[in-house]
């Protein structure tokens, strides 16, 4: 597989806080899920679009295993690793983005394809970016495009999971620079 070129994204999201959540009316939300639902409800079907946006401590990944699966209704699909943090961010947190980066953005996809964080509060206190209006996860600034999405179906495929998300906003502000790609274990750039 590793013989293939892939585009590099930036996968973002708030990991929701582990405390409940207490609403109006005095009950607890276990997890701090942004669907009002106990811990592990943001996976399959999650809520509708009229979700809060979301708090929490910025994580990021970077991805080489993304595309796009459907135009209507507009649908994205990245692959994750079986019990990696963002898994288990994804799991409980139905509300990411995607930034797909530039060549010129190569240092930003070595930082976040490190393993092992504990945090990555020190990493995006280096990297230009704007809040997300739907997601309020982590938008790079400078991007080949950026989007916001919805998890609408988790798919355990082998050693990873298919998180296919419905995109609620997608911004293409920089599409005359090129794409960072990745082919055979490195980073490259176009011909």
């Amino acid at each position: 597989m590793s013989r293939l070129a892939a585009g590099v994204v930036l996968i973002t999201a708030l990991d929701p806080e582990d405390d409940p959540v207490v609403d109006g009316d005095g009950s607890g939300h276990g997890g701090g899920s942004a669907n009002g639902g106990g811990p592990g409800d943001g996976g399959v079907g999650a809520a509708g679009a009229d979700l809060e946006v979301p708090t929490g401590e910025d994580a990021g990944m970077t991805a080489t295993a993304f595309m796009s699966v459907s135009l209507d209704p507009p649908l994205v699909m990245v692959s994750v690793r079986n019990e990696s943090r963002m898994d288990d961010i994804l799991e409980r947190q139905p509300l990411w983005a995607v930034s797909v980066l530039t060549e010129s953005q190569r240092n930003i996809a070595g930082q976040f394809s490190m393993k092992g964080r504990l945090s990555d509060r020190l990493l995006f206190a280096s990297v230009p970016h704007v809040r997300g209006e739907k997601t309020g996860a982590a938008l790079v600034k400078g991007a080949l495009a950026t989007m916001e999405c919805r998890t609408e179906q988790r798919v355990v495929a082998g050693d990873h999971t298919l998180t296919i998300g419905r995109v609620l906003t997608a911004h293409t502000p920089n599409v005359e620079r090129d794409p960072l790609t990745y082919f055979r274990g490195r980073y490259r750039k176009l011909a």
